[in-house]
């Protein structure tokens, strides 16, 4: 065994599936001499489960391995609380698309013993904090792994912003928002906003607009280290929201600014020797179908 002795394990709520395969799980860790450690809400609804139990933020400090399984989502839940432990986390696919856990239920002992004995590989990659600010006093702040996106929460009508990059103005927007992601969330929502496809090791953050009201708005790609300013303009009438990973979110007002940087630690994320990103894009994607069938 690679030093792993206490394995935290994560699981979605509200699926069956992603029980049975913990439940999977408790059995091959016991039976190789590991101790489980359940996250206490999954805990909370398999009575009976006989182990240890932790908070997602305490896993960071008593595991050596945490084990996520669900759907991505799930482990970007996970990663803005493990990310700066620097515990390693493993994904387990009981979710739709699975670019971040891709292991399949079908493989578990086959690809988790793999990763348990050492046989792996690992991406670490960056995560962006945001912090709002309003007169200059702080009001919120949040993590994301894949993006933070500016949009116009509950109503439907467009924002005006000023875009600030390294403290240089590039443009005042008039659009539905802005994506802001990293190379992890540029296969999510901005690709869906006509975003670039970025190799998770390019240390590069991707700005798409949404819906810009300029046919010559398009997505830039700048270096990951940049710090990035928005400032919401006076004489909007709306009062937008600022998401990350689609999970935190903060209210927003006219004059408000949003600073966005790359956060100092980083997800230590491991797959086992066969993950291929290309691979991965070439099923999750459909680059494989051919035209005509």
């Amino acid at each position: 065994m690679d030093n792993f002795r206490n394995i935290g394990l994560i699981g979605r709520l509200g699926s069956t599936k992603v029980i049975d395969t913990l439940k999977h799980l408790i059995r091959f860790l016991d039976e190789q001499g590991l101790t489980p450690i359940l996250d206490q809400k999954i805990a909370a609804v398999m009575p009976g489960h006989g182990q240890q139990t932790s908070s997602p933020r305490l896993m960071g400090e008593i595991c050596d391995l945490v084990i996520v399984v669900g759907g991505d989502g799930s482990l970007l839940g996970a990663a803005r609380d493990l990310a700066q432990s620097n515990v390693p986390v493993l994904g387990v696919n009981r979710g739709n698309l699975g670019f971040l856990t891709d292991i399949s239920p079908a493989e578990i002992e086959e690809k988790v013993g793999e990763v348990l004995n050492g046989q792996y590989t690992v991406d670490r990659r960056f995560l962006i904090d945001v912090l709002v600010k309003r007169h200059g006093e702080p009001i919120g702040e949040s993590t994301g792994l894949n993006d933070c996106v500016l949009h116009p929460g509950k109503s439907a009508r467009m924002i005006q912003f000023e875009l600030y990059i390294e403290g240089q103005f590039v443009y005042t927007q008039r659009s539905d928002g802005l994506i802001v992601a990293t190379p992890t969330g540029s296969t999510a929502y901005a690709l869906s906003g006509g975003g670039p496809i970025m190799h998770p090791r390019l240390d590069a953050l991707v700005l798409v607009p949404m819906f810009p009201h300029t046919l010559s708005s398009r997505p830039i790609v700048v270096d990951g280290n940049s710090e990035l300013k928005l400032v919401i303009s006076d004489n909007n009438e709306t009062y937008p929201t600022i998401s990350c990973d689609g999970q935190k979110h903060i209210n927003c007002a006219p004059g408000d600014t949003i600073t966005i940087h790359k956060k100092p630690h980083k997800l230590k994320l491991l797959h086992p020797l066969s993950h291929n990103f290309y691979q991965t894009c070439r099923e999750k994607l459909g680059w494989a179908t051919r035209l005509g069938g």
